[in-house]
């Protein structure tokens, strides 16, 4: 079968694997599904919720449910947004980590509601117009470009927590903690007022791919065993490839400036050749 591209593979990988620890651990995967420890049949529920992250990343790289397996999806990861993350985050208006809670559980949402949109036969997109066209993919990038604001504001609200996360060999700890901050605020600007969408979401989902790599694979392969490193891979992971597949959502936009005006805020989704 095809891929979609790099950000299709490593969403499906990134909740796959998620739903492995949950299964595993018989636990949610920490603060990003917060689900209160009083909450009745607590472990099952912990165990469901593995069962759909499993599935549904499998079921995304199987050519005749992947589309199905998108939706159900970005409806589960919704569910996080409305049910778990924006109730923490309205009790605690000034806490800005409930709220990085909120924008990173809406990235994950959008990039499997713009992989949907994109792997949507076309009688599904007539059917679901709703979710699959222009105005729908318009409010989704919105989205994405709002939790990127939010990205960009924990850098510099928990800057210093931010740089101890920051591998020793890479000098300036504190100043990469806010200049990468500041790439996260560009890029929900560019993305919300359509000023170099495309390589603005392009370097946003290569800045998360670098975290991946160069933060959390290594701590995770440095304690092989903690679940908690694993959970930040795997998290990461599913977060590069949203990115990436909101960044392949912008393919027909050119690289240069754009306008603000409607017409050139109103990007199609891509339907590659061969898409599976």
């Amino acid at each position: 079968m095809r891929i979609v591209g790099t950000g299709h593979l490593l969403f499906a990988l990134g909740l796959a694997g998620l739903g492995v620890l949950s299964l595993v651990s018989s636990d949610f995967p920490y603060t990003w599904e917060p689900v209160p420890t009083w909450v009745p049949w607590r472990e099952i529920l912990a165990q469901l919720s593995g069962v759909i992250l499993l599935a549904g990343g499998i079921g995304l790289l199987i050519k005749r449910i992947a589309s199905p397996a998108a939706l159900a999806l970005a409806i589960f990861l919704l569910g996080w947004v409305l049910v778990l993350q924006a109730p923490r985050a309205a009790q605690a208006p000034a806490n800005v980590g409930m709220w990085l809670g909120v924008a990173e559980s809406s990235l994950l949402f959008t990039g499997g509601w713009i992989l949907f949109a994109t792997l949507a036969t076309p009688r599904m997109r007539i059917r679901v117009g709703f979710l699959t066209s222009d105005r729908a993919i318009r409010l989704a990038r919105t989205c994405f470009g709002v939790a990127c604001l939010l990205f960009g504001l924990s850098h510099f609200v928990y800057g210093p927590g931010t740089a101890s996360m920051i591998p020793a060999w890479l000098p300036a700890h504190l100043g990469l903690a806010y200049l990468t901050g500041a790439c996260h605020f560009a890029t929900g600007l560019a993305i919300l007022f359509a000023v170099l969408p495309r390589l603005a979401a392009s370097m946003e989902a290569c800045m998360i791919s670098l975290f991946v790599l160069l933060i959390h694979i290594p701590d995770a392969i440095r304690e092989p065993a903690s679940r908690l490193h694993w959970t930040m891979v795997f998290i990461a992971t599913a977060l590069a490839g949203a990115a990436w597949i909101i960044s392949a959502s912008l393919r027909e936009t050119s690289w240069g400036w754009s306008r603000t005006c409607a017409e050139h805020h109103t990007l199609r989704v891509v339907r590659p050749p061969g898409q599976i």
